[in-house]
C-alpha cells in the first residue's frame, strides 16, 4: 500500500475497513458494464471473476456497482475479502494502542522547587526520547538564542567546574542546565578529564553545531567554585533574569577575583595541617612545631619548583622530603621520645591527594570510566612522587645510622579530647588550603570532628576493622555534606573534602614506606595495601553517603522514587 502525502492523519484509513483498489474515488461514477467483450472497460471496473465485499460508509455507491459484474460474483462465505479488511471479530474500542510504552517506566515530574542539580542529573540519566520538554527560563528575542555564544558560555562554565575538582556527572549536569535555560533543549554535553564538548542539533533535519574546550590548568579554589554555582542557580531560576551578556560579565568577574587567602597564608595552613595530624597520631606540642616547620619548608620548595615550570610529580617529590628529613634528624639527635614517626606522618597528611582520589572514584561509580581512569592515574603518579621523596630521605637516614622503629605504630596514646581538637584543627587548616569561603569553614570543621568521633568509637572502642570504620565515617561526611550543600544551594565539595582529612591513611603509608626502606618488602606491601584500601573506603563511603541523601530526600511535586529509578543503568551486559 502506498502512503498518501501529508501528515499522520492523512496516512490513516478513514474507517475501520480499507478501500478496495478497484473502487473509484468519491464523486466519480463508474461506467455501466459493457454489453459485449469488444467494448473497452473502465480502469475502475472489477475484472471478470473477482468480486469485492461491501464497503463501509462513504463508498456505498461504488460498492453497489461492483457487486454484480459477471458470473464470479458471490456473497456470504464465498466472498473473497480485501487483504486489508480486519477480522470479523475486530472491535475498534478494544484494539491495542498504536504505541505501547515500556512497562515499569516511571513518569518523571520535574518541578522548579527541586535543585537544578537533581533535575539535570535526572534528565541526563534518562533516555533522550523520555526527557521532558524544556521550559525556556531566560527570555530571548524573536530570533532565538545565539547558539554559538550559548555553547561558548556553557563550555567556559564547565571548564571552571572541572578545573575546580567537580565530578564529571555534576559538570555535565551544569552544562545541560545552562543550555536548556537558554532554550537549547537538544544538546548533549560530554566531559572527559581534559576535554569538554557539547553538541546542539536545531532539528532532525539540520546539521548539529559542536564546540569543545580543553582544560589545561587546574586549581583549587572553592570560593570560585561556589560563585560559579550561584551563577548557574540564577541562570536556571526564572525569578532572576540573566542575559547572555550578564552571564559573560559575571563569569569574567569570577575569573578575575583574587584568591581569598595569599600564598603565605596557605603555607601556614599547610604547616598547621601537618602539626595537627602529628598530634592526631600521638605527638605532643614540640612534635606539632617540628612537623609544621617541615611541612612549610616542603610547601615553599614546591612553590619554587612550580615557578620554574617543573611538573607536579617533581613538586610532590620535593615537598615530601623536608618532613621526612625532620623525622630522621630527630632520630639522629636521639630525640626518639619525640616520636619521629609522628612528624613524618603529619607531613604525609598534608600531601596525600584525597580530593583527587574522591573525585576519581566518584566518576567511576557514576559511569564515567574514562575520566575516572585518568583521575586515578593522576593520583597514582602523585602518590609515587610522595613515595620517591620519602624513600630517598629514609634511605639516606638508614645509611647515616638512624634507628627508625616501625613498632611505634602500635603505641598511639588514647587521648579522645586532644584528638578531637586536633581533628578539628586539621579540618580548619585543610579548608584554608582549599580556598574555601569563610562562611563554610565552621561547617566543614564540625563535619570532620563528627567523622573522627565515629571512627574512634568504632575502630578503637568497638574494635571494628579500621577500613570499615573509615568507610562509615566517610559515609556520614558525604551525607552531611549533601545536606549542607542543599541548604546553601552550592557544591558539596567545600563541605566534604576538608572533612575527610583526619581519615586519610598517613600512618599506613609511612610505615609501609619505612618497611620497604628497611628491606622488608612484604610487610611494606601489606601496609601500603592497607593504605590503598583505606583510601578507597573513604572515596566509596563519601559517594555512598551522597547517594543515600539523594535517595531519601523528597522533591516537591515528584512521584516518589522516580528520581532514583531514572538513574538505573545496565548490569554490564
Amino acid at each position: 500500500m502506498v502512503a498518501e502525502p501529508g501528515g499522520p492523519e492523512d496516512q490513516k484509513p478513514q474507517s475501520d475497513e480499507a478501500r478496495s483498489a478497484f473502487v473509484p474515488p468519491a464523486g466519480v461514477e463508474p461506467p455501466a458494464p459493457a454489453a459485449d467483450d469488444d467494448h473497452p472497460t473502465s480502469e475502475f471496473a472489477v475484472p471478470t471473476g473477482l468480486a469485492t465485499e461491501s464497503q463501509g460508509a462513504g463508498a456505498g455507491s461504488a460498492s453497489g456497482s461492483a457487486s454484480g459484474s459477471g458470473p464470479g460474483s458471490a456473497s456470504g462465505s464465498d466472498t473473497i475479502g480485501s487483504a486489508f479488511a480486519p477480522p470479523s471479530t475486530y472491535r475498534a474500542h478494544q484494539s491495542p494502542p498504536a504505541f505501547t510504552p515500556a512497562h515499569g517506566s516511571p513518569m518523571i515530574r520535574l518541578t522548579k522547587e527541586a535543585p537544578w542539580q537533581d533535575r539535570m542529573r535526572t534528565m541526563l540519566r534518562m533516555p533522550v526520547a523520555e526527557r521532558p520538554a524544556p521550559e525556556l527560563v531566560q527570555k530571548s528575542d524573536e530570533t532565538g538564542p545565539a547558539v554559538p555564544r550559548v555553547l561558548d558560555l556553557t563550555l567556559r562554565i564547565g571548564e571552571l567546574l572541572l578545573a575546580g575538582g567537580e565530578g564529571a556527572e555534576d559538570v555535565e549536569a551544569a552544562m545541560f542546565a545552562v543550555t536548556r535555560s537558554y532554550g537549547l533543549d537538544r544538546s548533549e554535553p560530554t566531559v572527559t578529564f581534559t576535554l569538554l564538548s557539547i553538541s546542539y542539533q536545531p532539528s532532525l533535519v539540520d546539521d548539529p553545531v559542536t564546540a569543545s574546550r580543553t582544560v589545561r590548568r587546574r586549581g583549587t579554589d572553592y570560593t570560585r567554585l561556589a560563585a560559579v554555582f550561584r551563577l548557574i542557580d540564577d541562570i536556571t531560576t526564572g525569578d532572576v533574569e540573566v542575559s547572555l551578556e550578564d552571564a559573560y560579565r559575571r563569569l569574567a568577574e569570577i575569573r578575575r577575583n583574587r584568591h581569598p587567602y595569599s600564598g603565605w597564608v596557605l603555607t601556614l595552613a599547610g604547616g598547621g595541617l601537618a602539626g595537627a595530624a602529628s598530634v592526631l597520631v600521638g605527638g605532643g606540642a614540640l612534635v606539632f612545631v617540628v612537623a609544621a616547620i617541615g611541612a612549610m619548608l616542603g610547601d615553599r620548595l614546591a612553590w619554587l619548583c612550580a615557578g620554574r615550570g617543573l611538573p607536579e610529580f617533581y613538586q610532590f617529590v620535593v615537598a615530601a622530603m623536608p618532613p621526612a628529613a625532620m623525622g630522621v634528624a630527630l632520630t639522629l639527635t636521639h630525640w626518639s621520645d619525640l616520636r619521629p614517626s609522628a612528624v613524618i606522618t603529619g607531613g604525609l597528611f598534608a600531601l596525600l591527594p584525597g580530593r583527587a582520589l574522591v573525585a576519581g572514584v566518584q566518576d567511576g561509580l557514576t559511569g564515567f570510566y574514562i575520566t575516572a581512569a585518568a583521575r586515578l592515574l593522576e593520583v597514582m603518579y602523585l602518590f609515587i612522587g610522595i613515595v620517591v621523596g620519602v624513600l630517598l630521605v629514609l634511605y639516606m637516614g638508614l645509611q647515616l645510622g638512624a634507628q627508625l622503629n616501625p613498632g611505634t605504630r602500635f603505641f598511639v596514646p588514647d587521648r579522645p579530647v586532644v584528638q578531637i581538637l586536633a581533628s578539628m584543627a586539621l579540618c580548619f587548616a585543610f579548608a584554608i588550603l582549599l580556598q574555601q569561603d569563610r562562611s563554610t569553614v565552621l561547617a566543614v570543621t564540625l563535619n570532620g570532628a563528627v567523622a573522627w568521633v565515629v571512627f574512634g568509637a568504632m575502630a578503637r572502642t568497638g574494635d571494628i576493622s579500621p577500613v570499615l570504620a573509615t568507610a562509615t565515617a566517610a559515609g556520614l561526611v558525604g551525607l552531611f555534606g549533601q545536606l549542607f550543600s542543599r541548604y546553601r544551594h552550592t557544591s558539596s565539595l567545600p563541605f566534604i573534602t576538608a572533612a575527610i582529612g583526619p581519615l586519610l591513611p598517613g600512618s599506613a603509608t609511612y610505615f609501609g614506606l619505612l618497611a620497604v626502606a628497611q628491606g622488608n618488602v612484604n610487610a611494606g606491601l601489606v601496609s601500603l595495601s592497607t593504605a590503598v584500601a583505606t583510601a578507597l573506603a573513604i572515596a566509596i563511603g563519601v559517594n555512598l553517603g551522597s547517594e543515600i541523601s539523594r535517595l531519601f530526600m523528597r522533591v516537591p511535586g515528584e512521584v516518589g522514587g522516580a528520581n532514583r529509578r531514572a538513574a538505573k543503568r545496565t548490569r554490564g551486559f
